[in-house]
């Protein structure tokens, strides 16, 4: 994202956070700028408008930094293990914090101040109609952002729209809002998100503004809040009308998207390392590679994600033994289902989903990394001692966006964007409400776009879909397709929570890592010579694969109330008129 490279010129020209920054704009003494000075002229504007993106745009995994949202989402699914009070069964009415009851920009509502404020503002100045329907598109899109972020965890909100006063026994009375019922909260979303679609451009013209929102974006994101709508968690009816609008509006987020030029990337592993032009790119965070305290924004996940050892960190998101026999066989048949290629749990690397090897880094693999594209992976035990210099919990690692090309000197400055919105979810969520709408040919079309691009053998035309599908297992074969194509995208939690899949997924059970170990029959030459070696024939003679249990402390018990979360009783302290949800001993059924 080309204008997050400016993050030290944000907070400088955010009137209401002001510090004075004296090299920005010219000598001008910005701790005294007014509303009305900043907003006479677009490009101030719009730099307050990027310190709007720099609050909302979330990190890798989808993540806000508060509440639940500082939590890593891998580690509430079967993605990656982790303790974790969502799994232990331990939340209680003050765990999620996502609301924010502080006059502060790191919660939710002070989020959605300042985009009122910037808003109110914006209202106010003397910009031409063009400009000012150009940023308060930008901003409406940020405030769905907000409003949707509450309604996926709370359940309906109270919807504020303008900025409340914050001085004062009146304004303090007018604060004490009541909640909007949950259907209520949605159509403010779609409200705002139709206002942003109507007047985003399809796509940027000026190469500076890689990452701002399109049209095509908040259409993505508005054909995601309502796919959630229509989702279990708020739909446990089943009504087809709320699957049909899901429908409708992944229909236009798609035709918007291919109208600009963006489609599936060519490469499903290559695409997280092109920016400018990247057609799968549909709503990206910025990163940079500056080094300079005042002027980076790196991307922790690299450093933190590959082998410790090859950067500076590393050593996290380890996949679980069940992502790794999830994933499909080489003609898209689940493991043991295909007749063409047998599953093996000593060679459980043979014979993939070419997303396995591009996700999943292994003992053996071939994984090109610091610049040395031959490098190979070891990661087992030589009796009781790792021959990493520390070993991966899991027996894995996870691949998927670590760029081969970076230095163990640079992994710490990785600019790599985050990517949000993949043109490949817009089509998985389109494929998931044409289900839910009836249209299981819409499905079918969509998921082999998706399976042709990873490269599955086409077979008889389906690439590994049963023909024929029912409606049920046509939503079952969506939910598996996106627990493979978005694995470690922040994505995988929030799908088992709204489809309410915790129980029958997760509950009562541990997950589970390997430990890969050396068997004393091994050459003596063995650490010299293993990469020359074939590698079937070394898991088959040389290696023994024992299954461990990574939630070594409870057994998974993640309860029915977790499905909406509680209002937390300190915001319920702070406003009165604030009620519990129903599932939590109040009177607020979360699902209106």
């Amino acid at each position: 994202m080309k204008f997050s490279r400016i993050t030290t010129l944000l907070a400088c020209a955010a009137w209401f956070t002001l510090s004075g920054c004296e090299d920005t704009l010219d000598k001008m003494d910005l701790s005294a700028a007014s509303e009305d000075l900043i907003f006479q002229d677009e490009s101030l504007a719009a730099l307050n408008l990027s310190y709007i993106y720099d609050q909302n745009l979330p990190t890798w995994f989808g993540q806000t930094g508060v509440g639940l949202g500082s939590t890593n989402p891998s580690i509430l699914s079967d993605e990656a293990a982790g303790e974790s009070p969502y799994f232990e069964g331990t939340v209680q009415l003050n765990t999620v914090t996502d609301f924010g009851t502080a006059l502060a920009n790191n919660n939710n509502y002070g989020k959605v101040r300042t985009i009122n404020m910037f808003l109110r503002a914006l209202d106010r100045s003397p910009l031409s109609k063009e400009a000012k329907d150009r940023l308060r598109s930008q901003a409406l899109f940020f405030r769905a952002w907000r409003y949707f972020d509450f309604v996926r965890i709370y359940g309906g909100v109270p919807l504020v729209t303008s900025p409340l006063d914050a001085v004062g026994v009146e304004a303090k009375a007018a604060a004490y809002l009541p909640r909007n019922t949950t259907s209520a909260t949605f159509a403010r979303i779609v409200t705002d998100l139709d206002s942003a679609i109507a007047y985003l451009p399809g796509k940027w013209s000026n190469s500076g503004d890689w990452g701002r929102v399109t049209k095509g974006a908040a259409a993505a994101f508005k054909a995601r809040a309502l796919l959630y709508a229509a989702s279990p968690q708020f739909n446990p009816n089943d009504d087809v009308a709320k699957w049909q609008a899901a429908f409708t509006a992944s229909q236009q987020a798609k035709a918007l998207l291919s109208a600009n030029s963006f489609g599936l990337n060519a490469s499903f592993d290559q695409l997280w390392f092109q920016e400018l032009n990247n057609p799968e790119a549909v709503l990206v965070t910025g990163f940079n590679n500056a080094t300079a305290d005042q002027l980076k924004k790196s991307n922790t996940y690299d450093n933190q994600t590959r082998p410790s050892y090859t950067g500076t960190a590393g050593g996290s998101n380890q996949p679980t033994w069940e992502l790794v026999k999830a994933f499909p066989m080489l003609d898209g048949k689940k493991p043991g289902q295909s007749t063409k290629y047998a599953y093996s749990d000593q060679l459980f690397y043979k014979n993939r989903d070419p997303r396995f090897g591009k996700t999943i880094a292994y003992n053996g693999a071939v994984w090109p990394m610091n610049g040395n594209s031959t490098y190979k992976l070891w990661t087992y035990y030589k009796g009781s001692t790792t021959v990493e210099a520390k070993a991966s919990n899991t027996g894995f690692y996870t691949r998927k966006a670590i760029s081969p090309t970076l230095g163990v000197n640079e992994v710490q400055f990785s600019g790599t964007d985050w990517i949000e919105i993949r043109y490949a979810e817009v089509l998985l969520n389109l494929a998931e409400s044409a289900c839910g709408a009836g249209n299981l040919a819409e499905a079918y079309t969509q998921l082999k776009a998706i399976r042709q691009r990873a490269g599955i053998e086409a077979g008889d035309g389906n690439y590994g879909l049963q023909t024929g599908m029912s409606r049920a297992e046509m939503f079952e074969a969506i939910l598996y397709e996106r627990q493979i194509e978005l694995a470690f995208e922040g994505k995988r939690f929030w799908d088992l929570r709204r489809w309410k899949k915790f129980e029958s997924t997760l509950n009562g059970k541990r997950r589970q890592g390997v430990t890969i170990t050396l068997k004393s029959n091994a050459p003596a030459d063995f650490a010299t010579n293993r990469d020359n070696l074939d590698l079937d024939q070394v898991y088959t003679n040389y290696f023994t694969v024992a299954t461990k249990s990574l939630d070594t402390r409870y057994a998974i018990n993640w309860k029915p109330q977790y499905y909406f979360f509680a209002i937390p009783q300190s915001a319920i302290d702070n406003n009165p008129s604030l009620v519990q949800n129903s599932t939590w001993g109040g009177a607020f059924d979360p699902v209106q």
